[in-house]
């Protein structure tokens, strides 16, 4: 089989199974595990996936920077970010992660509603400014561009200093074996920092994050008390991550 049909194959197995295991795929093509290596890192360095320890798995197509988000999946976010403003009670403090769903969770929270909002993100407190009853602290540091969020020491050591009911946190991929990922080392470091200081956290994601993996793990599974998602629950993913005992919120 030559170079370019190893690649397509690879390809469509990617899309049909949601995972590539190089050791078995040499087998079946009666290839070297090495030769298999090689073209997963050809394909991770276009983008085309994410190599994980024996394989790969699909790449997070939230890995776009801020501006190009906003304009990924946005009925997915809007659900997403409907079903988890309804979890935040009057009266109670909570942690707001960065990212486009999180801005879609600070717009779709009521007007007139009494909380405290703590957020690493100038653009949810900006989006926050117009609701009177809503207290808000920014959390400052080194600002990542990509996101729009402030990490870094000084991030993290201000989010040690904090504390809240609720943690609603974004990541890019959601993966029953990867478990919960983002793309930066610094941002998984202060959504970590983040969740560490909440009695609940619910992950946010939508659909197109299922299934996926970025580079840096943020939390494992059993870290968080559930996952919000507009996924079908037929989905396989979905289907895995409640057999493994995950609480999985539909957004309808």
């Amino acid at each position: 089989m030559l170079a370019a049909e190893r690649r397509d194959h690879l390809l469509e197995l990617l899309a049909r199974e949601g995972k590539i295991v190089a050791k078995d795929v040499a087998a079946r093509l009666g290839i070297s595990e090495d030769s298999v290596r090689r073209d997963l890192r050809d394909l991770a360095t276009e983008g085309l996936c994410q190599r994980v320890y024996g394989g790969a798995l699909p790449v997070s197509p939230a890995v776009a920077d801020y501006a190009a988000r906003q304009t990924v999946a946005t009925d997915g976010k809007r659900k997403v970010a409907t079903a988890a403003a309804a979890l935040v009670r009057p009266g109670s403090a909570l942690i707001l992660d960065g990212g486009t769903t999180a801005l879609a969770v600070a717009r779709a929270l009521p007007p007139d509603l009494e909380c405290t909002v703590i957020t690493h993100s100038p653009t949810i407190v900006a989006a926050l400014l117009e609701h009177p009853r809503a207290e808000l602290f920014l959390l400052g540091g080194r600002v990542f561009k990509h996101s729009a969020v402030a990490c870094g020491a000084a991030a993290v050591e201000a989010a040690q200093n904090v504390s809240a009911d609720l943690c609603l946190l974004g990541v890019t991929g959601v993966h029953p074996e990867a478990g919960l990922t983002t793309g930066d080392a610094e941002e998984a470091a202060m959504k970590r920092a983040l969740a560490a200081r909440a009695a609940d956290t619910h992950i946010l994601a939508s659909s197109e994050k299922i299934g996926t993996a970025s580079r840096f793990r943020v939390l494992p599974w059993e870290e968080i008390t559930g996952l919000i998602t507009d996924a079908d629950p037929g989905h396989a993913v979905i289907e895995q991550l409640t057999a493994q005992g995950v609480e999985v919120l539909t957004a309808d």
